[in-house]
């Protein structure tokens, strides 16, 4: 069993074709999402057209109701900060939710799940799994 924190971007293609998300996580894999992920998501559903309005608050609402969503506290502003003070000091920009969304893996012991695994790479204490084939 794995633990793993599924990206937006993960989720985005789940929207599309659930068939790659399957093949990366098994049955009995613990997956999460972070707080940031599930505003993401949102914004998404606020954003769209009103043709696609509908389906898509659907999805969101049903990944919402069955996909835990781990909290940012304490230990995980740690964690962020740590990887901010890296991003910086590396000059290697990432962006602003792709760290709190690695941060939340980090904190929580969970591995990332992405279609952009270079958004994550090379972040200390953070692992990603990526999505493409």
């Amino acid at each position: 069993m794995a633990r793993l924190i599924l990206d937006t971007s993960v989720l985005i293609e789940s929207e599309r074709s659930s068939k790659q998300l399957d093949r990366l996580i098994a049955d009995e894999d613990d997956v999460a999402i972070a707080a940031i992920t599930a505003a993401e998501l949102l914004v998404g559903v606020e954003l769209a057209d009103a043709k696609r309005r509908a389906d898509r608050a659907a999805f969101v609402q049903s990944v919402l109701e069955t996909v835990p969503v781990e909290d940012y506290d304490l230990s995980v502003a740690r964690v962020h900060a740590g990887l901010l003070a890296h991003t910086r000091q590396s000059g290697t920009p990432r962006g602003a939710h792709d760290l709190v969304i690695a941060a939340t893996a980090a904190a929580r012991d969970r591995v990332v799940v992405s279609a952009d695994e270079s958004a994550f790479r090379g972040l200390p204490g953070v692992a990603v799994r990526d999505l493409t084939p």
